[in-house]
């Protein structure tokens, strides 16, 4: 079942682990493939180097019957690459500049091909040519924007992120990240309360990582979830972003706010015994899939 494909824009690229694999990532990459798996057909925008790597990339898209249409080419800069090490079973990045996906041209988006949510990062926007190219697209976009805050030192600046929240109809971030962007006064619901009046959202979500989230509609409405005990860990790279890509499909089927938190957490919760971001078994998502009914 899908409605309007989700567009999604940002980075993709290769995270380089410490044992020598690499794996598909890129925080918006990761939505849309988790997307894809679960039928939702999503619109890719972003840009990969002509090289090897950016090959793979593509091949990997095509294998998965991802839409390429959004997928640019650049010949002056190389696809996206990071390493990760893990410390205290916590990723590091290790974000390089220079990438092709700080180059999305604006000149060469297509038109909108649909009217359905539009979900964005930040640490494509570090890049004035990149942001440049979400701003219009947001300008013609005629749907909500969903902005899924990811602060990473040195590649954001706090005024920029401030003014796309204020673009926004739903934010995601960690406890972390909203003490970071807003004076929090300790009183947690409170400054939930406060952060989505001041931007005006239909919704913010907190993730506080093995504590679970917490979401707030334009009600006012506080909702929870906590995860289960996991019994193995791989690693968390990329819980994240699977929670992003459940809480997008729950809203794109209309499912009940807290029912959309509990799917993301299970979701997210059965990502951590996988290595890396991304899953290339498709049998990975089909009990998911049945549960779901999509």
């Amino acid at each position: 079942m899908t409605k309007q494909p989700v567009t999604v824009f940002g980075e993709v690229l290769f995270d380089h682990f410490p044992d020598g694999s690499r794996v598909l990532g890129g925080a918006p990459f990761n939505v849309a493939w988790h997307l894809q798996a679960f039928k939702q057909q999503p619109h890719f925008i972003s840009r990969i180097g002509e090289d090897a790597t950016g090959a793979a990339i593509s091949a990997a898209m095509q294998q998965w019957a991802m839409d390429m249409t959004g997928l640019q080419r650049d010949n002056s800069h190389p696809t996206g690459s990071v390493e990760v090490s893990i410390e205290h079973g916590e990723p590091d990045y290790e974000i390089l500049p220079e990438q092709a996906y700080d180059y999305i041209d604006a000149a060469a988006l297509a038109a909108p091909k649909n009217s359905g949510l539009l979900y964005h990062g930040t640490l494509a926007l570090r890049h004035p040519m990149a942001a440049s190219a979400l701003a219009q697209l947001i300008g013609r976009h005629q749907s909500r924007v969903f902005i899924d805050v990811n602060l990473r030192q040195p590649w954001w600046d706090k005024d920029a992120v401030l003014a796309w929240l204020s673009r926004a109809h739903w934010v995601k971030l960690n406890q972390h990240e909203l003490a970071a962007l807003y004076p929090v006064s300790g009183e947690f619901n409170a400054d939930m309360r406060a952060f989505r009046a001041q931007y005006d959202l239909d919704g913010l979500i907190v993730t506080s990582g093995k504590h679970g989230a917490s979401a707030i509609d334009r009600n006012g409405a506080v909702f929870s979830v906590t995860p289960q005990a996991i019994a193995h860990v791989v690693d968390t790279v990329g819980a994240g972003d699977a929670f992003s890509s459940v809480l997008l499909l729950g809203l794109n089927l209309d499912w009940p706010l807290p029912l959309t938190l509990e799917r993301a957490q299970s979701f997210a919760s059965a990502l951590v015994g996988q290595r890396g971001a991304t899953v290339s078994d498709s049998a990975f998502y089909q009990a998911f899939i049945k549960a779901w009914a999509l």
